[in-house]
C-alpha cells in the first residue's frame, strides 16, 4: 500500500458550520476555513502511523463554536493500489465485533475496528486508533478512499491532537496483524497475550449458571447442579454464578452482598458444602462494569457508603469513578472473598461509552474504569473474565488481565445461531488473540449442535465451560474435551481461520478451516477443524504448513479423528476431502518420527497433548502419557513387542485395531488417572 501524500478532511462544528479540503502529509499547517490542520506520518519498520493536529480559530472571544459530538471529524484516506479483497471486523453492537467481507470501500461497515486488506504480494492490517480522548473508526468510504470517523463522545472541543491509525504490512495476514498489535501494546503500555498470566482454573472444565437459570439462579439450584455433576462423574472444577445473585432494584445495584432471598446465608456455607461433595474447587460471580446494568441505585445505602468512589454522569447514572473507582471494586471484592468467591466475570464493559457520553471523553473514561477494575481486583489475583468489551477503547485499556470474551452470547433457542457464533469467534480471534486468551463462551451439551460446539471449544485454545439446565448435562459430549481430573487438553493460542479463508465468506461457499497447535512431548503438533456452513456438499483441502507453529519435518501424519484413518503428507502437500452440508471434521497433524508418532489419547479431540515425553533407543521407543486410556500411534515399522505400564499387551494389540494401509495402531485401555507408559519394541 502506497503512502498517501495528502488526505481529504471534513470538519463539523456545533453550529452546523463545516469546512473541508485537502491536507498534505508532513507539510506543516494547512488552513481549512477558520481551522488549522496538520497531518504527521511516522514509520517504524513495517509500521506506519498518521496523527492529526487540529485547532479551531475563534473569531469572537465570546463565541465558542466547538466540534459537534457525533463524528465531528472525517478523514478520507486514499488507498493505492486498490486491494483485491478486504475483511472488516466491525462493531455490530456496542460490545461485539464480527466479520464483513468487502471488495469495495463503500461496502465497509461503520464502526470497523480492524480492517484486513489483501494485496497482490502482501497483506495489510489497518487499525483506526484510540487516543487519549478521541477514537477513530472506519466507515464506508468512496471508490478510492477509506473513511475514518473521529469522536470523543463529548461535543465542544476546540482542538484535536490524536493519532488516526496504525498500519502494518506483512507477507501473511498473521504477520501483519501481529506487527500492528505488538506496536499498539507497546504504545498503550499493556501486555501481549503471551505475557499475560492465565489463571490456572481456566485450564480445567467449568460450568456457568446463565443458560441454566438465567436471573432465577439461587442456592437450591446450584446445590442440585453440583449434585448432578457428582452423580454423573463430570469433573467440573469451577462454577460461575452469573446474573441474578446480586442485591438489585430494577437495573441498579443496591448492595455488595448476595440477595438474601436467594442466598439466605450468603455464599460461604454453600461453597464449603459443594467443595466437600463434588470436584468443584473455585467459585466466581458475575457483575457489570458499572456495578449492575445501570450502575448504583442513587438512594441506596451503598451509594452513600461509596459516594467518593462514584461519578454521576450527565444522564444521571451513578457508576464507579474512572479516577478513583478502584476502591469501589476493592471494597466489593473484600466482601466477596470473605464469602469464598475467588474470581469475577465483569460484563457490559463497552457500555462505558454510554455511561459517559456528554460527560467525559470516552477513551480516557474507559481507560480509567478498566484500570480501576484491575487495581481493585488485586484481591482476586486479577482473575477477571472480561466480557461485552470488544470496543477498541476497552481492548487497548486492560493492563494485565488475561481472559476476554471473543463473541456475542451462545443462544440455545435461536435457530441457526451456531453459524454466527462460529463466525464471530473465528474471525475475531485474528486480532483479539494477540492480546488475550479468547473466551468462546459457554454451550449446552444437550443442544442439537452440542457436538459441534464441543469440538469448537476443544480447538478454541480458551476456557471451556458449559451451562446445561438441571438434569440435562450429557457427559459423553464432554469426555473428548477433558481429562479424568477435569484438566483440559489445551491448545497454545486461539484457533484462527486458515489464510485462504480470511477473505472469503464460508456461509456462501467453501468451508471454514480453523487451525491451532499444542504441545506434543518436547515438540509441537496441531490440527485443523473443518466446518461446512452451507447447505451443499463442499470440497476442502489443507496442508501441514497451514499451521504456522507446526514443528518442521520432512513428512507428516494426518489423522481423521472421526473416521479413525490416517495418511502421510509432505509439508506443503495438500490433504483433500469432501464435507457434507452443515458437516464438520477434525484432523490432527503430527510430524513423522523415525520410529513412531504417538497420537496420544485418541478419544480426546486434542489427545496428542497428553504425550509428555518420547524416548528412543536402538530397538525400542517409550512414550509417557499424562493418564491411561485408548492410545494410538502411527508408524511405518511393525512392532515385535508392546508393553503398557510394564504389562505385555502384544497379543491384545494384535487382536485389536491395526490398519496396515495407514500404519495406524490402536491399543484400547481403561481410562485411569495415573500416567501411562507405552513401550514399543521393533
Amino acid at each position: 500500500m502506497k503512502k498517501p501524500t495528502q488526505f481529504r478532511i471534513e470538519i463539523h462544528r456545533q453550529s452546523g458550520e463545516t469546512a473541508a479540503g485537502m491536507v498534505p502529509v508532513n507539510q506543516g499547517d494547512t488552513a481549512l476555513g477558520n481551522t488549522c490542520v496538520r497531518l504527521e506520518e511516522r514509520c517504524f519498520g513495517q509500521i506506519q502511523t498518521v496523527s492529526l493536529h487540529l485547532d479551531l480559530l475563534q473569531e469572537d472571544h465570546w463565541v465558542f463554536d466547538g466540534l459537534e459530538q457525533k463524528a465531528p471529524v472525517r478523514v478520507y484516506v486514499p488507498v493505492e493500489p486498490k486491494p483485491e479483497k478486504m475483511t472488516a471486523l466491525y462493531l455490530f453492537s456496542d460490545w461485539w465485533t464480527r466479520p464483513a467481507f468487502a471488495e469495495r470501500f463503500e461496502d465497509i461497515p461503520s464502526k470497523t475496528q480492524v480492517l484486513l486488506l489483501k494485496g497482490k504480494d502482501s497483506f495489510t492490517c489497518f487499525v483506526p486508533m484510540v487516543g487519549q480522548n478521541w477514537k477513530a473508526a472506519v466507515s464506508g468510504g468512496t471508490e478510492t478512499e477509506l473513511c475514518l470517523e473521529l469522536s470523543a463522545g463529548v461535543g465542544g472541543y476546540m482542538s484535536v491532537d490524536e493519532p488516526l491509525y496504525v498500519l502494518a504490512e506483512g507477507a501473511t495476514v498473521r504477520e501483519a496483524v501481529h506487527c500492528a498489535f505488538s506496536w499498539l501494546a507497546g504504545e498503550k503500555g499493556i501486555l501481549m497475550r503471551r505475557e499475560r498470566r492465565l489463571p490456572e482454573q481456566y485450564r480445567s472444565l467449568g460450568w456457568c449458571s446463565w443458560n441454566a437459570f438465567y436471573t432465577d439462579v439461587d442456592e437450591a439450584g446450584l446445590r442440585k447442579k453440583a449434585e448432578e455433576f457428582a452423580e454423573k462423574s463430570v469433573p467440573v472444577r469451577w462454577m460461575m454464578i452469573d446474573d441474578g445473585w446480586m442485591s438489585t432494584r430494577d437495573t441498579f445495584l443496591t448492595d455488595f452482598a448476595p440477595d438474601r432471598r436467594k442466598f439466605p446465608d450468603g455464599f460461604s456455607r454453600m461453597i464449603k458444602d459443594i467443595r466437600k461433595t463434588s470436584s468443584i474447587r473455585k467459585f466466581g460471580v458475575w457483575h457489570a462494569l458499572g456495578g449492575y446494568w445501570s450502575g448504583v441505585q442513587k438512594d441506596s445505602d451503598l451509594a452513600g457508603r461509596e459516594a467518593e468512589h462514584l461519578t454521576e454522569c450527565t444522564n444521571g447514572l451513578l457508576v464507579p469513578s474512572p479516577e478513583n473507582g478502584a476502591e469501589f471494586y476493592h471494597h466489593w471484592y473484600q466482601l466477596l472473598r470473605r464469602e469464598g468467591i475467588e474470581f469475577v466475570k465483569v460484563d457490559g464493559q463497552s457500555t462505558a461509552a454510554r455511561y459517559f457520553g456528554n460527560t467525559l471523553p470516552v477513551s480516557s473514561a474507559v481507560r480509567g474504569m478498566n484500570e480501576a477494575l484491575e487495581s481493585g481486583a488485586a484481591l482476586m489475583d486479577n482473575n477477571i473474565l472480561n466480557c461485552m468489551g470488544m470496543a477498541m477503547e476497552n481492548v487497548l485499556a486492560r493492563p494485565t488481565s488475561a481472559v476476554s470474551r471473543n463473541s456475542d452470547d451462545f443462544f440455545p433457542d435461536r435457530e441457526g445461531s451456531f453459524t454466527e457464533h462460529l463466525m464471530e469467534n473465528a474471525y475475531n480471534a485474528l486480532y483479539h488473540d494477540e492480546l488475550y486468551c479468547c473466551d468462546w463462551d459457554m454451550f449446552w451439551t444437550s443442544h442439537p449442535d452440542g457436538r459441534k460446539h464441543s469440538l469448537l471449544r476443544a480447538v478454541s485454545g480458551g476456557p471451556v465451560y458449559f451451562s446445561d439446565r438441571l438434569g440435562e448435562t450429557n457427559p459423553d459430549v464432554l469426555r473428548p474435551l477433558v481429562y479424568l481430573d477435569g484438566t483440559l487438553p489445551m491448545m497454545i493460542r486461539s484457533a484462527k481461520p486458515a489464510e485462504d479463508c480470511v477473505f472469503s465468506d464460508p456461509r456462501t461457499g467453501g468451508v471454514l478451516k480453523l487451525h491451532n497447535a499444542g504441545p506434543w512431548g518436547t515438540g509441537v503438533a496441531g490440527g485443523i477443524a473443518v466446518y461446512n456452513l452451507t447447505g451443499e456438499q463442499q470440497d476442502f483441502s489443507f496442508a501441514p504448513c497451514d499451521i504456522p507453529e507446526l514443528e518442521e519435518s520432512g513428512r507428516y501424519w494426518v489423522y481423521d479423528w472421526f473416521k479413525k484413518s490416517a495418511c502421510s503428507l509432505g509439508r506443503e502437500e495438500r490433504f483433500g476431502g469432501t464435507m457434507d452440508a452443515q458437516g464438520f471434521g477434525w484432523y490432527v497433524i503430527l510430524p513423522a518420527r523415525e520410529s513412531l508418532s504417538c497420537l496420544g489419547l485418541t478419544e480426546k479431540y486434542a489427545g496428542f497433548t497428553a504425550v509428555e515425553s518420547v524416548s528412543e533407543v536402538p530397538g525400542s521407543t517409550t512414550v509417557v502419557l499424562r493418564e491411561k486410556g485408548t492410545v494410538s500411534w502411527l508408524s511405518n515399522r511393525k512392532y515385535s513387542h508392546v508393553e503398557l505400564n510394564g504389562e505385555d499387551v502384544t497379543e491384545q494389540l494384535s487382536a485389536g485395531e491395526y490398519d496396515e494401509s495407514t500404519m495406524l495402531f490402536t491399543l484400547r485401555a481403561e481410562e485411569k488417572p495415573e500416567k501411562a507408559v507405552l513401550c514399543v519394541r521393533w
